[in-house]
């Protein structure tokens, strides 16, 4: 066997040894037993890049949703397809914002658009109405070659960065969007680590701070462990709906300020994993704070369509601070994001997303343009999408009944599953639910006995973790714990996803209330 694939072999048993994949008894984990072997016998295992080698911030970055738990819930379904017996017949993975996987349809009009664009001899097909065809022409005409298979600008498609930019001045109440400060991205999650990239620097007491909610999603925790910045916690305050508390901020900031310059404050609005939708009063109070502390403001936004309690509504936090006057339009530096994959549209999987910024300096917005072109240009076909649902049916149009019935079908379900979560969760002793005002998961605090929270310790297991694990093996049941997303001290939490289909939810949620009171007679 030669060098280079004997190398390629030791990265390969090294990454799986460190993601602890269970790969033991397969033929490849049994080949690169015997390669390891056989290089330490030649003395040849000089690996370049090891634990002790590689970029030490990747090993700080870690990502609850997609973490231990889940990859033991992957390791069940194989085994249940295997036929091994256990107490459940399917794993439900509660663990992740994903609506198609978890049973939702597709809106037809963003599919059928997306078909003609990905295949355009579809154009010539009747059952197609024409509205989507003109959609679809009209998308291929800008990209180029005519189509979605080439290269875009870095920025994006220069035609659907201007509908993105009419439909943030429809939502927002006619105030002006300009569509060079629109930067279309691979899903919001990709603008958001961009952003972050150009905001954070120093060293020491100087290196940058963010300020991110706790509970937070973990993708800010991990990109600020990547990036070597400096994580600063505000609390969302549990007893009053995990509502943001200006209070909490200062304490927050004026407690960063003594070891690190703290120079950015994210905001998630509808809450990741929280659920809260913030009031107006509320961002209006954070946009003053931003402005008097001098912080970049960072809004979160990809569950704007995802509202639905009563007497809550979305409101955008650019809308808010141009309705605030000049005095605070003109100032604060502001980044704005969304994305394709939730509301009503859930279209995880084509990656599709953009940044609005505010107030950019001029120079630092070339900056930004050059950085993003380092990637080339995010998925076209994801840009494409974003096209449609920001451009969507209008009345009249041949597509617009069906399109209307099937988005508000789809918000009408999410909003009586929010509802039932809440009520379900409730009615067990040890579990306190919020209410599920948005977005599209429950945080709820789950009561673990004392000898339990001693057991776990003594595995090395965060409390929760060592429940959700148990939760899993018993009942198929994938939840994430809330240690993986931060919460205060001594309480326990877990994230779950109100996305399965109303039926299993309320099996899920049942077997879940009785897992818990089980649990904790068990332990008590």
């Amino acid at each position: 066997m030669d060098s280079d694939l004997i190398s390629s072999h030791c990265v390969w048993a090294t990454w799986n040894v460190y993601n602890g994949r269970s790969l033991s008894g397969t033929p490849l984990a049994e080949r690169d037993r015997k390669v390891t072997e056989k290089m330490s016998e030649n003395g040849t295992c000089s690996r370049i890049l090891t634990l002790d080698s590689m970029n030490p911030c990747i090993q700080k970055v870690e990502y609850a949703v997609r973490g231990p738990i889940v990859i033991r819930a992957v390791e069940l379904e194989k085994e249940l397809q295997q036929g091994v017996k256990k107490p459940f017949t399917e794993v439900i993975k509660a663990n992740i914002g994903d609506a198609h996987a978890m049973g939702q349809k597709p809106i037809t009009f963003l599919r059928q658009v997306s078909a003609i664009c990905l295949y355009p001899e579809l154009m010539n097909d009747n059952k197609f109405p024409e509205d989507v065809k003109q959609k679809a022409a009209r998308i291929l005409q800008a990209c180029g070659g005519h189509s979605i298979g080439a290269y875009s600008a870095s920025q994006g498609i220069e035609v659907i960065r201007q509908d993105v930019a009419k439909y943030i001045e429809r939502r927002d109440g006619g105030i002006l969007s300009d569509p060079n400060n629109i930067y279309l991205s691979t899903g919001a999650s990709d603008s958001i680590v961009t952003m972050l990239k150009l905001l954070v620097s120093g060293q020491g007491k100087s290196r940058t701070g963010v300020m991110i909610p706790i509970p937070q999603y973990p993708l800010y925790s991990a990109a600020l462990a990547e990036l070597d910045a400096v994580q600063v916690n505000y609390y969302l305050d549990e007893e009053n709906c995990w509502a943001l508390d200006i209070d909490e901020l200062r304490r927050s900031l004026m407690e960063a300020r003594k070891h690190c310059d703290p120079k950015v404050l994210c905001i998630i609005n509808p809450g990741n994993p929280t659920g809260q939708v913030q009031s107006r009063k509320c961002i209006e109070d954070v946009i003053r704070f931003a402005a008097e502390e001098n912080l970049f403001l960072m809004a979160d936004e990809v569950y704007q369509d995802n509202v639905y309690a009563k007497g809550c509504a979305f409101h955008s936090f650019k809308k808010v601070l141009f309705e605030m006057g000049p005095k605070y339009s003109e100032k604060l530096e502001l980044a704005s994001f969304h994305s394709t994959s939730k509301g009503y549209m859930g279209e995880c999987g084509f990656r599709g997303g953009y940044m609005e910024v505010i107030n950019m300096d001029p120079a630092v917005k070339q900056q930004l343009t050059k950085l993003v072109s380092v990637r080339l240009c995010p998925p076209v076909p994801g840009q494409a999408l974003l096209d449609v649902i920001v451009n969507p049916p209008k009345p009249g149009e041949p597509s617009y009944k069906q399109f209307i019935s099937e988005k508000q079908a789809v918000l009408s379900n999410l909003a009586e599953k929010a509802r039932l979560t809440e009520e379900i969760l409730n009615q067990s002793p040890g579990i306190r639910c919020n209410p599920v005002q948005g977005a599209m998961y429950s945080f709820p605090r789950i009561h673990i006995p004392e000898k339990a929270v001693k057991l776990a310790q003594a595995e090395g297991q965060a409390p929760d973790m060592y429940f959700c694990m148990k939760l899993l093996e018993e009942t198929g049941i994938c939840v994430v714990p809330g240690s993986g997303f931060g919460q205060r001290e001594g309480t326990h939490h877990f994230r779950m996803t109100i996305l399965p289909p109303t039926d299993k939810l309320k099996s899920l949620l049942e077997r879940l209330k009785d897992f818990h009171q089980k649990f904790t007679e068990e332990y008590s």
